[in-house]
């Protein structure tokens, strides 16, 4: 197949175009670049032996889609596009709202207009807010409580109502849960802009000097050993979920949603422990106060995309810490490179 990926060199938009193309999928990537690095893509390049057409333009650009599918015949489309900070929505939720929103909306009137109608779209396990029962399954009430959630869940409430428009289109949502690690590589990785905001970036910051401690919020839940407990997939996992998902795309006028997680909760003093090994490097932390909105546990009940989608997640908690230590070490800088601006 021919896949427009948006969002396509961010952390784990490069991550699944390296899987597509090992997959014998042609990729086009559209990007603007606001949160990640062109740089990402070249790695993807250079680990495939494959060209990646790119594309700097945002997806709310007409015009710049309309280029791209007069040039090209797409099959799929695979829509990461999107701000993703949780804290960073409930500050600025117009802003969230407006671009998350006004971006899908736009590419799905241009997937219309052009007679596009498989998609795949990385939705977040934020949708499911705070659960009443664990393991998390796919039926249970989706709820956000932030609006980065919030505006996934409306997405997914969008693309439900138009799977259901007996139009044709073949329409899967992978609610994602916590995603970490780099490619094996240690060439591509998490690279995000200023202090990490999900966990194990932050610690390979620390570990790396960059930072000079981890909080850990919270000592007091009811989980194996008083810290959160939340359900880490590997972003490699993550990227092959995609492809499994590409494969499945033959589902017209029936929306599906898969949970990709591994089904098992790590503590975050687990977390710790495992990078400590990983990296020979001590991680000082300290315990401070829960944060409001932080849940004592939140993990997948992945069954339903390894019966349907033939897939399941490979990599263990080690693995990630392993491959985010080579990535971290050996790019202390992320994608910065002499002779960028």
């Amino acid at each position: 197949m021919k896949v427009l990926v948006t969002g396509g060199s961010g952390y784990i938009g490069s991550h699944t175009i390296i899987e597509l193309l090992n997959a014998g999928h042609d990729v086009i990537a559209i990007d603007n670049l606001s949160n990640s690095a062109k740089e990402s893509l070249a790695r993807a390049e250079l680990i495939t032996g494959k060209n990646i057409e790119f594309h700097e333009a945002d997806v709310r650009d007409k015009d710049a889609l309309d280029a791209i599918f007069n040039a090209h015949t797409i099959d799929a489309v695979i829509h990461f596009a999107g701000l993703k900070a949780v804290g960073e929505s409930v500050a600025r939720a117009l802003y969230y709202y407006q671009n998350n929103l006004e971006s899908t909306l736009t590419l799905l009137e241009r997937m219309k207009q052009f007679d596009i109608k498989k998609l795949i779209f990385s939705s977040s396990a934020t949708v499911y807010g705070d659960p009443d029962t664990l393991p998390i399954v796919e039926s249970a009430p989706r709820r956000a409580t932030n609006p980065y959630g919030q505006t996934k869940l409306m997405i997914e409430q969008i693309l439900e109502d138009i799977s259901a428009s007996h139009e044709g289109w073949n329409i899967t949502s992978l609610r994602y849960f916590n995603p970490i690690g780099a490619h094996e590589s240690g060439t591509m990785g998490e690279d995000p802009n200023g202090i990490p905001n999900n966990l194990l970036p932050f610690i390979s910051k620390v570990a790396a000097g960059k930072l000079d401690t981890l909080s850990v919020f919270g000592n007091d839940y009811p989980t194996s050993d008083g810290t959160g407990e939340r359900d880490y997939i590997h972003v490699v996992d993550l990227a092959r979920a995609h492809v499994a998902a590409l494969d499945a795309l033959n589902h017209p006028n029936e929306y599906k949603a898969y949970n990709i997680g591994t089904g098992k909760p790590v503590s975050v003093l687990q977390v710790i422990e495992a990078f400590k090994t990983a990296s020979g490097v001590d991680i000082p932390y300290k315990m401070v106060d829960r944060r409001p909105g932080d849940v004592a546990a939140y993990y997948a009940d992945p069954s339903l995309a390894q019966q349907e989608l033939n897939w399941t997640a490979t990599h263990t908690i080690e693995d990630a810490c392993a491959s985010t230590w080579k990535w971290q070490s050996s790019n202390p800088n992320g994608y910065d490179v002499i002779g960028e601006v």
